[in-house]
């Protein structure tokens, strides 16, 4: 899992990424690209270059990859304003994988049990399979790991981002959040949006790399730090390693 993948091929690293991840879609075109994907079909628009703010607020599928991933032990680049890895998200593509309204969501989701934690997660595209596996890994009975669990933050939930007409991660089934009080939220620091200062990590690096693993990222690694949740990228950490000490 942590070797380099080969980026041998004439598709953009990104559109490459999507194939890898997610191999039930079918990737169409050779220079403007589409993606399909249960009888549905979505263009896949290229990176655009804009300022990171703009790209979070109406992404293409391509400004997704932006910023890249990076699945290490370090929280010194979240100190840059608005590295924020995978808060762009496009809402077709996501649509398209996952379901389009609440009711087509909540046909596929099946119940992840981590101690006395209860999370709802989607069966689509393995989701619920990876968060499960990646629980199995861990010590739930570790001093440092446990509080993370007695009180979860949520997980599925149909709803839009606080003050935007955006759909959270969590309407997908494909994040969850452990407990608030452990993993902190840049919000409830008072902190200015675009300078939100340092983050006082309390969450195990064990846990972090596990889920990693099994293809989420995690929120504690964006300058708009959000400690508590995790969300099924594969795409992305899969990016990160297709472009490992390559040119982007």
């Amino acid at each position: 899992m942590n070797e380099p993948l080969s980026a041998a091929s004439s598709q953009p690293v990104w559109i490459q990424a999507i194939g890898l991840a997610f191999p039930q879609v079918q990737i169409l075109g050779s220079r403007e690209f589409r993606i399909a994907y249960g009888g549905e079909t979505i263009a896949a628009d290229p990176p655009t270059a804009r300022a990171m703010p703009e790209l979070i607020a109406a992404p293409t599928v391509g400004d997704q990859f932006a910023i890249a991933y990076t699945p290490s032990r370090t929280l010194d680049l979240r100190a840059t304003p608005y590295h924020d890895p995978g808060r762009a998200r496009h809402d077709g593509f996501l649509k398209l994988l996952y379901g389009a309204e609440s009711g087509v969501v909540e046909q596929n989701l099946e119940t992840v049990a981590a101690g006395p934690a209860r999370f709802r997660a989607t069966r689509r595209h393995g989701v619920a399979c990876q968060l499960t596996a990646a629980l199995a890994e861990i010590d739930l009975n570790d001093d440092r790991i446990a509080p993370l669990f007695d009180e979860i933050g949520g997980s599925y939930n149909w709803r839009r981002i606080a003050g935007t007409d955006r759909l959270s991660a969590h309407s997908y089934g494909i994040a969850v959040d452990v407990n608030a009080s452990v993993g902190g939220y840049w919000r409830w620091t008072g902190a200015t949006e675009g300078n939100v200062g340092a983050y006082r990590n309390r969450v195990p690096w064990e846990l972090v790399e596990s889920m990693e693993r099994r293809g989420f990222i995690w929120g504690g690694k964006w300058h708009h730090f959000d400690g508590m949740h995790f969300e099924y990228r594969p795409d992305l950490i899969l990016y990160s390693r297709l472009t490992e000490g390559a040119e982007q």
